[in-house]
């Protein structure tokens, strides 16, 4: 016998809890708090996605796929240095869209570690590319400078959250872009 049918749109409901645990991190966000945000039943909530941490996963999860979507478009970019502009942009934006809570889910919850380590080892193989191209001097630190725009992009998270605008974000964005080192020019030979 099949069950009885689930009265809400799945899609929707993860979508508010999305957006209550970015709003409110995991630890704060109840199962009370989720059922209103969904709008579900607490029953409901527990047969479609089980406990508050399998929704958690599986929110996370959906959050990370479209974060991951948005840092591969950018690091597609020629170079290097067009791949980390590009993305530092698009933080900046994403940070501080008001159609979604402010700053990120990602870099700002702290169960979400393992997914951060995941962008940073994106970017670190990024930028050794762009070394091996050429884009990049051989002397910056692929790691080293992995772990500096992850700081960035976390401190623009945090800054958007205490209200910091587009422009101020796009503006740390710039300050960041500007501090990795150029590759000398290349000598014409002839």
């Amino acid at each position: 016998m099949a069950g009885r049918p689930r009265s809400f749109d799945r899609d929707t409901a993860l979508a508010a809890a999305i957006e209550l645990f970015w709003r409110a991190g995991y630890e704060k966000t109840t199962i009370a708090m989720l059922t209103r945000a969904m709008g579900v039943t607490p029953p409901s909530l527990y047969a479609a996605f089980g406990d508050k941490d399998s929704l958690f996963n599986e929110a996370s999860a959906l959050y990370f796929r479209r974060t991951c979507e948005a840092v591969d478009s950018a690091i597609a970019r020629p170079t290097a240095r067009e791949a980390i502009a590009a993305m530092l942009d698009d933080t900046a934006r994403a940070h501080t869209d008001t159609l979604t809570p402010l700053g990120c889910l990602m870099l700002t919850e702290p169960c979400l570690a393992a997914q951060r380590d995941d962008i940073q080892g994106r970017l670190r193989d990024r930028i050794a590319r762009g070394i091996t191209d050429g884009d990049l001097p051989a002397t910056v630190q692929p790691d080293q400078l992995a772990s500096f725009l992850m700081a960035v992009m976390r401190g623009m998270s945090g800054r958007a959250r205490d209200g910091g605008s587009t422009e101020e974000l796009l503006a740390i964005a710039s300050f960041a872009v500007a501090a990795i080192p150029e590759s000398p020019p290349t000598q014409n030979q002839g």
